[in-house]
């Protein structure tokens, strides 16, 4: 972990600032050096998290400082030990040992731990020195007071050690279960989305398709009366008949536009077929390109190589591309552009997926028209009708894919389609009915 999140609780420090207050009413109380230093080690204990971001803001890992940390109160702790009235081990200031022992605790894990207390353990025996020359003599009680002082010593770090652990396991836990949780609400939120985005398509099927079935009958009449009544005028009469002509040419259009509005309501019946994604994309822009549509389009095609095949409907995936490409196509106008459609394989929420991204050079679509771009009717082109990305985003829906206008790599449009695996889709399909068995 980082320095700032491993920083002393501020409680802590309170603790370790009433222990210091108690060590510095012990007498000598007069005594200034021995002051000084537990003053020393009070400062230091507060500006230590301060310190250990400063640290890790150098760019030096993140043991450098906790270890700089407990350097830093081994040595106040000895220099404490030197400067009080009752030299080395006789000091009655051993426990400040417990200082730099239970911060390498609360940094480490058990083997640090062990030998940072080690280190402190033999900084406090360090005062045997002058007893091994011979200068003074200790006594059995004397020795088995100093070894109980030790164990002590790594029995506080080890004990300590063993609840920041835990403590450290359990926010972990709780942290990856906030994630999930938060990655779930946004799942959630997403479907929630796609749900009423679907509760309107339908809603706005439904009124299409009764509208288109009541303008089709009288349509119908009008074109078989317009070319009836073309037929009985002379030529002599050139006003009637291209009158004639513009009324026959204009329910033809209208007629169409009525075949998209059941294109859109009519509900999907879909034959899914394992096979591989690049040759339906082929095949729409051939499509385009045959009817003189991407004339002035270069287009650049970028098929990754052994994609995995997807579970397509071939005549009505075939169809979202071409809505898509001859969307890109229009979206650049009648000075052209380049095209780019490349196909590759991803992972999203989980699940392997095949992905084609079609990108235009053209103007690009602007920030509010983007959360609406694949509604029923909603258009950025005057002469639009506004049905080909709703039709497009009906097919992909239909087929467990998505659809997404994501960011490209230049200022154009680029619509992102992906399609989950064919293997996936027979193995969900197959638990599916292993569930109703």
């Amino acid at each position: 972990m980082a320095g700032e999140e491993r920083a002393t609780p501020r409680w802590l420090d309170l603790i370790w600032l009433l222990f210091l207050g108690c060590l510095a009413l012990l007498p000598p109380q007069k005594e200034m050096h021995k002051q000084i230093i537990l003053l020393l080690i009070g400062v230091f204990q507060l500006v230590e998290g301060p310190f250990l971001r400063f640290v890790a803001g150098r760019g030096l890992r993140s043991p450098a400082g906790e270890s700089i940390s407990v350097i830093i109160k081994l040595a106040l702790a000895t220099q404490l030990m030197m400067h009080t009235s009752d030299l080395g081990i006789n000091s009655s200031y051993y426990p400040i040992f417990y200082l730099p022992v239970m911060t390498a605790a609360m940094y480490f894990g058990p083997v640090g731990t062990l030998l940072w207390t080690l280190v402190a353990a033999g900084s406090y025996c360090s005062y045997l020195i002058p007893a091994l020359r011979g200068e003074f003599t200790l006594s059995a009680s004397g020795k088995g007071e100093l070894l109980l002082r030790v164990v002590f010593f790594f029995l506080v770090g080890m004990i300590v050690n063993r609840f920041v652990m835990v403590y450290r396991k359990q926010t972990l836990g709780y942290q990856i279960l906030a994630e999930n949780l938060s990655e779930a609400n946004q799942k959630l939120e997403k479907a929630q989305a796609e749900a009423r985005r679907a509760e309107r398509l339908a809603a706005l099927g439904q009124l299409s398709a009764g509208l288109a079935h009541e303008i089709r009958n009288p349509l119908g009449v009008i074109k078989g009366s317009a070319e009836l009544l073309n037929q009985k005028l002379s030529d002599s009469d050139a006003m009637a008949k291209e009158l004639s002509g513009y009324i026959y040419t204009e329910v033809n259009r209208v007629s169409a536009l009525v075949s998209r509005f059941l294109d859109f309501a009519r509900p999907s019946q879909i034959e899914l077929r394992a096979q591989a994604l690049a040759p339906v994309i082929d095949r729409a822009l051939r499509y385009l390109t045959d009817q003189g549509l991407a004339s002035k389009v270069s287009a650049h095609c970028d098929f990754a190589a052994g994609l995995p095949q997807v579970m397509l409907d071939e005549e009505l995936c075939e169809q979202v591309f071409i809505n898509l490409l001859l969307n890109a196509c229009q979206a650049m106008g009648d000075q052209g552009g380049e095209l780019n459609i490349r196909t590759y394989a991803a992972e999203s929420d989980g699940r392997n997926e095949v992905v084609a991204e079609v990108e235009d050079s053209g103007p690009g679509i602007s920030p509010e028209m983007r959360e609406q771009i694949f509604n029923p009717f909603v258009t950025t082109r005057k002469s639009g009708v506004g049905l080909g990305l709703a039709i497009v985003a009906k097919i992909v829906d239909a087929h467990g894919g998505t659809v997404r206008l994501v960011s490209g790599k230049g200022p154009g449009a680029c619509f992102r389609v992906a399609f989950p695996r064919a293997e996936d889709m027979q193995q969900t399909q197959l638990q599916i009915e292993d569930t109703h068995l």
